[in-house]
């Protein structure tokens, strides 16, 4: 099928095969992810999901606006007389809980992040090692051509092995001399 003018490509057949595994590997993981979340956690992301939407503000204007109006209607009689001090009690009661959904939220979310900051990590460093073997063979294959590449500094520093203990240590350095004025 060709695409016209104007068309979008069809998504399920525009990335190739690695691409589209990829993708379902992602989605398969967070859904084992949250498979694991434990019953308070899928309540605090709930919670913290309908609190952070405008419908939440809108109600919260309409909830305050009809709870002041009708007291201050009510004058004598009203359930909570000027300054209001049960609705005062109460939005502080909501503003606890919801502060402590979303600080559970957030916890979680850091812990998701650490996760992904690790399997990244771990990707960068397996890419650092096959792209330097690459390196290797091409300069093997350079030197059975007779290309002379020994002149080029930066081609002999990529082909050596880059340790992620090597790079700490260097930044630790770095950030003690940053550290010290």
């Amino acid at each position: 099928m060709t695409d016209q003018e104007g068309d979008e490509p069809d998504p399920a057949h525009s990335c190739n095969a690695v691409v589209q595994r990829n993708i379902r590997d992602v989605i398969q993981a967070r859904k084992k992810i949250e498979r694991r979340e434990s019953a308070s956690e899928r309540i605090a992301r709930k919670i913290t999901e309908l609190a952070g939407n405008m419908g939440f503000a809108y109600f919260h204007c309409a909830w305050f606006g009809i709870w002041i109006a009708f007291n201050l209607w009510r004058g004598e009689g009203a359930f909570d007389p000027f300054p209001f001090v049960l609705l005062t009690t109460v939005v502080s009661l909501e503003a606890i809980f919801l502060t402590l959904m979303v600080l559970v939220s957030q916890n979680r979310e850091a812990k998701l992040e650490e996760q992904r900051a690790d399997l990244d990590l771990q990707i960068d460093l397996l890419a650092e090692y096959e792209v330097t073997r690459l390196l290797c063979l091409v300069s093997a294959i350079a030197k059975k051509l007779q290309i002379d590449e020994t002149e080029d500094e930066d081609l002999r520093e990529l082909l050596t092995t880059v340790r992620p203990r090597d790079l700490l240590k260097e930044l630790e350095t770095l950030e003690g001399e940053k550290a010290v004025p």
